[in-house]
């Protein structure tokens, strides 16, 4: 048991919940972002699909509530106790069933608070709490505040703050690095394969900005096909024709076990999250076409168009595929790069396909769509070219990717361990001077 913490409310402790708005306004092609629940993931709030509002209506509905730099957002409904800390500088509406804790800094660090609400105590309190109900469990605000929690002293909740602050932004980093590295790989698969930059360049005469011998790849005209106008030379394919899909096994095959025995059972939620501790594992020996490894291409092509739907590299250790996921092999080593931007190229697409075909909220991607749509197929002189300029890339990519995975695991390792006290920091430094953990500057982990 950690020494010298206090076990208070959060009301004892000087946190505050401001409740906001329960009206939806009504969205806008552009404007401020107005945060749901869907916006909540990791920790962080995400604001890539964030619905817009006007100013009119931002003034007004952030006069109640406005989020500030520190405050927590927390989950009422839907998922209740998910939790997203504010970062500085971001404006944003709070929608429905989301309400903020903010924390006066007299008994809680601003930016502690992030993470004592994510430790086993918060979730023991959110069970004690949680109001169980025919559609959804849901949180009430009036027993939020009455969350009882063992609380650090000051300068312990600096350094943990600043410890796991830093993990954090790691990861974060990183998650911004790749940002731009996929919208470099997105932009160059854009202007060969679909826009064909190149060839229309070479058919004006003018310079394809690319060196000689990779200009040289591409033709000077272009021919008619079932697609429209492509580079002479050239076809099409099926998306079907371009790899192989095989598709996970049946989940009930795999004899789930809780014990961790075996190998990781891969379903949708772990091609989101990874490897978790709700993730079911089997010693099952089962044929070998269902085991996945690091660095294969994952299709899930059933689930919620907009969140499930997606093209993923697996970047964890070997593992058994459930179904409603293809395992996708390119026929050639040689086209996986060419494979896996064709895919992603077609997200969109896809989505659509299984969101004419949703029902109770779930859609999917058939084996006869992808026979029934058709990509360009350059030929195999090109892809040498191609794979020179985007396998860098992608490996970068992919290393960065796999970096945040083992960052996330130490943070997610060391959070309860810190904030039970079971693992003490040692604050031989005034800790008063640290910088918080939004300040990226002379950071040490003490």
């Amino acid at each position: 048991m950690a020494d010298r913490w206090q076990a208070l409310t959060l009301r004892e402790a000087g946190v505050t919940l401001i409740d906001c708005d329960h009206r939806t306004p009504p969205p806008a092609a552009t404007g401020y972002p107005y945060v749901a629940i869907p916006q909540l993931r990791s920790g962080r709030i995400d604001l890539n699909d964030a619905r817009r509002i006007t100013r009119e209506h931002y003034v007004d509905w952030t006069r109640k509530a406005k989020p500030s730099a520190n405050d927590v957002v927390l989950s009422r409904r839907c998922n209740p106790g998910e939790t997203a800390f504010v970062p500085p500088n971001v404006e944003f509406a709070l929608g429905q069933n989301l309400v903020l804790l903010r924390a006066d800094g007299t008994k809680v660090f601003p930016p502690f608070l992030r993470w004592l609400v994510r430790g086993p105590e918060w979730w023991e309190q959110i069970g004690k709490f949680l109001n169980v109900g025919a559609v959804f469990d849901s949180l009430r605000c009036a027993d939020v505040p009455n969350f009882e929690l063992r609380i650090p002293p000051l300068p312990e909740q600096r350094a943990i703050a600043h410890i796991l602050g830093t993990l954090d932004d790691k990861i974060e980093l990183n998650r911004r690095i790749n940002e731009t590295l996929e919208a470099i790989a997105r932009a160059l698969f854009k202007s060969w394969f679909v826009d064909f930059d190149p060839v229309r360049a070479k058919a004006k005469s003018r310079d394809t900005g690319l060196p000689k011998h990779i200009a040289d790849l591409f033709p000077d005209s272009f021919e008619d096909s079932e697609l429209g106008e492509i580079p002479k030379g050239w076809s099409t394919s099926s998306v079907y024709d371009l790899a192989k899909y095989i598709n996970g096994a049946a989940y009930r095959a795999f004899e789930p076990n809780e014990e961790h025995c075996g190998l990781p059972i891969i379903k949708i939620a772990e091609l989101k999250a990874g490897v978790t501790s709700q993730t079911r594992f089997s010693a099952v020996d089962m044929p070998s076409k269902y085991k996945i490894d690091t660095g294969d291409i994952l299709f899930s092509w059933s689930g919620n168009p907009d969140t499930s739907i997606d093209i993923f590299v697996w970047t964890h250790c070997p593992a058994w595929l459930n179904q409603h996921i293809f395992r996708v092999v390119p026929n050639g080593s040689y086209e996986r790069a060419f494979v896996l931007m064709a895919l992603r190229g077609l997200r969109s697409v896809f989505a659509e396909v299984a969101r004419n075909k949703q029902t109770t909220g779930l859609g999917h991607v058939t084996v006869e769509d992808l026979k029934r749509l058709l990509t360009v197929r350059p030929p195999e002189s090109v892809l040498p070219g191609w794979n020179k300029l985007i396998e860098p890339v992608l490996e970068r990519s992919f290393g960065l990717e796999v970096e945040s995975k083992t960052l996330a695991t130490l943070r997610d390792t060391l959070l309860p361990k810190l904030i039970s006290g079971e693992l003490r920091v040692k604050t031989k430094y005034d800790l008063s001077v640290l910088p918080d953990s939004s300040d990226k500057s002379d950071r040490r982990v003490l």
